[in-house]
Formats: C-alpha cells, structure tokens, sequence
C-alpha cells in the first residue's frame, strides 16, 4: 500500500494578496475583517442591496445574501405571472420565503414588480377585455399584490418599463387599454394598498442625460404636480463594460431635485467573455463609479445588484457571448467589482496573509485498480466563502466518484469545488471531501492548487 500528500501554498498565497485584481480565479472571500457591504453603506446613509432567487437562499448563497446586503429584491417571485399564473389561483411561496429571509436578517425589500408589459400570465395576455375590465384586473391586482405585504415592503417597483427609448410611451397591454394615465392610477392604487410604502418608476437605459430619461423626468415632475403619490425614481443600470453614462451623477442629482429618492435599483456590468484581469479592472472601476456616484447624491437611498453572484445572473443567457456580470464569481469569490463597491462606500479590503488556505492531498487506501483520496482545505490568518481545488494528474488516474464536493476532470485536469453545505472555512479551521479513482502502474501524488 502506498499513500502521499502534498500541499501548495504558493499559489493560492497570490491569488489570495491579488483579491483586488484576480477575479474569477480567486475563491476565498475578503480578509474576516473586512466590512460587509450593507455596513459600509449604511454608513452613508446608503442601503446595499441584491435581487435574489427564493430557491437558493441556502448554504453559501444564503449566508452572503443575508450578510453583505441590507435589502433584496424578488428577481421574479412578485412578477404577476408567478404570482397569479391562473386568474384567481395564487402562488405566493417563493415570495413569502424571500420576505420571511429578509425579516430573519434584518433587511428591507424591494417589490418588483406590479405593473409591466412582461412576464404576464397568459390568460391576462391572451383575454380581450374592455378599457373598464382591464382597469379593473389591475386595481385588484395592485390591491391583492400590495396589500398582502402591507408593512413588509420598503419600496414597490409599481410601474416598470414604461417608455421607449425615444421617449415616447412603450405600446403595452396598459398603455392601449388604459392610456397614459394608467401610471397615476397604479401609484394611487399602490398608495391605498399600503401607505407606508415607497413607491417608485423603475427603467433601464435612463441611467444618463437623454430623451428615455429626460421623458421619465417630465413624467415625475407632472406626476408630482397633479399630486399623484411618487416617492422615488428607479434607474436599473444594466450596463456594458466602459460604458457607465458620464452624467449619471448629474441625472440622479436632477431627480433628486425634484423632490423624490432615487434608487440603483437593477445593477449588473457585462462584459464580452471569457473575463481576463484588464476586463475585471475596468469592471471594478465601473462599479466603483456607479457606486460613487450615488454616494454623491444625498437622496440616491439604495444600491441594488442584479444577483451578486454570476451563477445567478440572467446576463449569459440573454446575451449570447456575455456575462460576468456581477461582483461575485460562480463559485461566490467576490471578484475586483465587489471591491469596486466597497472603496466607493468608504471601505478598506485586507489581503490575507500569505499562505493564510492551503489545500492538502492524501491517498488514504489503495488497491491494484484504485484507491481513495482526500483532499483538507484548511485556513489560519483568514476565511473562505467558498473553494476551488484543481490538481493535473500525471499517471492516468481517473475519478469515478466524488462526495463533500463537486469534482469534474477533463482529460488529466481534476476541479472540485465546494458541496452547497460546505464553502464556508473559517478561521483556524477545516473541511475535507473525497474521492474514489481508477490508477494503473503508478500513482504519484499530483500538485494540488488552491484557487
């Protein structure tokens, strides 16, 4: 019986003192000491927030959305179609459990959204209804919706969408049914709804000085002299990599002025992939100035990512070729642009010493067509959120099954990453997993790398 075990340290001791720069490379979170993100804007009078999946809000997932934000948005759990998919026949689970989250951590939320063109049940599409039928379905919505969470939302998303980018209204189901004055009605509906609530117009590409945003300007204003309940201005800021909007400071302060708050309600910065160090950079300065920006504005009230994480993001998926989108990595590394956030809020990040992870490999049993491995993560001088540990064999061997860990191999290439129960190592601590694989001839001890 033979057995081996071999630990690098150099590896991961510069991703780790890299934290600023390496991005989806590096897996261990910020140095313990770090300020979590709902704290450095809370200082500011900012809340930090994220839009969240009910499903995921366990593990790792659920530990950093509970501990760096101090708001969440529903992505979809309140949208009209996953809330009433069939007219009168309500699901609201995954909304409640996103409520019931963010009471359990002590963070607002955000409702998003009561009244859009998109993500409709279809038998609200598909109906033909008259000017009064249709008033009439979403009056009752708005009520039912918002009343449901009366005194549980800070801020309601009530009307998203709303223009195009001309300026002139979107052709929606509300607009040709109901007119332009379908906005000031839903606001008075949500008002009545639950009074204590913030109520917002919410929109993506008015993030800068144009016609979409300059049409939204006009809209408050007038909404706020015919004295229609407007609390607050929602600029999604979906936005692609070097392209922040040179006026978005002096297009918050101009809403700001008119008397209302002023939200980054949707935040996400995609870029061309794969991801590399000058796109990461350029990530984080994006992010730092988006952040800044707001910071400047004494009314601009809340920050909110589009999902912190990119294995929670929609960006891939919609546009072919992007993504990397957000300021935590797949594996919930916090990339440059989680740093980005944190300088723009006052923040100060610690690299980890080096050396602080390192990962171990043994071979614990062995016959004459396989053995059994084990692999111990362990920190002193820092803390991890989650974990990578890739290792290139030398000898043929193959992995034919994994536990405590997710383990893939490609040719000679081994990755494991960290099990959904299992990414957090703290502090003087450890977690281990295993393997079973396939050897013929010789079994040498492969160079294990953190990171």
């Amino acid at each position: 019986m033979r057995s081996s075990s071999s630990s690098i340290r150099a590896r991961l001791a510069a991703l780790l003192a890299g934290a600023a720069t390496v991005g989806a490379l590096l897996t261990g979170v910020a140095h313990a000491a770090d300020t979590p993100l709902r704290d450095l804007g809370a200082a500011k009078g900012k809340v930090i927030g994220t839009a969240v999946t009910g499903s995921r809000l366990t593990g790792t997932y659920g530990d950093l959305a509970g501990t760096q934000f101090g708001s969440l948005t529903p992505g979809n759990a309140m949208k009209w179609g996953s809330v009433e998919p069939t007219q009168n026949s309500f699901n609201w689970a995954e909304a409640d459990q996103i409520v019931a989250f963010a009471q359990a951590h002590g963070q607002q939320v955000r409702g998003h959204t009561l009244v859009w063109h998109s993500q409709n049940p279809g038998w609200l599409t598909n109906g033909t209804w008259t000017s009064a039928q249709l008033g009439a379905l979403l009056q009752n919505h708005i009520s039912t919706e918002a009343g449901r969470y009366k005194g549980k939302i800070a801020a309601w998303d009530v009307v998203n969408e709303a223009f195009n980018e001309d300026g002139t209204y979107r052709s929606t189901l509300w607009y040709n049914g109901l007119g332009a004055d379908y906005i000031a009605n839903a606001l008075t509906w949500a008002r009545a709804a639950d009074p204590a609530a913030k109520l917002y117009i919410n929109d993506y590409n008015v993030e800068g000085v144009d016609a979409k945003s300059t049409a939204l300007y006009n809209l408050v204003k007038s909404l706020k002299e015919r004295g229609v309940p407007i609390d607050g201005v929602g600029l999604q800021a979906h936005l692609v990599l070097g392209q922040v909007p040179s006026t978005l400071q002096q297009n918050i302060q101009r809403f700001a002025d008119l008397g209302v708050d002023v939200a980054i309600t949707e935040l996400d910065i995609r870029m061309a992939l794969p991801s590399d160090s000058g796109k990461l950079a350029q990530q984080k300065a994006d992010y730092k100035a988006v952040t800044a920006a707001c910071v400047a504005v004494a009314r601009c009230v809340n920050l909110t990512v589009w999902g912190f994480t990119d294995s929670d993001s929609w960006v891939e998926s919609t546009f072919p070729g992007q993504g990397a989108a957000t300021p935590y990595d797949a594996n919930y590394a916090p990339k440059p642009a989680y740093y980005g956030i944190a300088e723009a809020l006052g923040g100060t990040t610690t690299p980890p010493p080096a050396g602080a992870c390192t990962a171990a490999y043994k071979v614990g049993s062995q016959w004459n067509t396989g053995f059994t491995g084990n692999v111990t993560v362990s920190c002193s001088g820092a803390s991890l959120s989650s974990w990578k540990v890739t290792w290139t064999y030398g000898a043929g061997q193959q992995i034919t099954q994994a536990w405590n860990a997710n383990c893939t191999q490609s040719g000679a290439a081994v990755t494991c990453v960290n099990a959904s129960y299992n990414g957090s190592v703290p502090d003087g601590g450890s977690v281990s997993f295993g393997f079973n694989a396939n050897w013929s001839g010789s079994n040498p001890a492969p160079t294990v790398a953190l990171g």
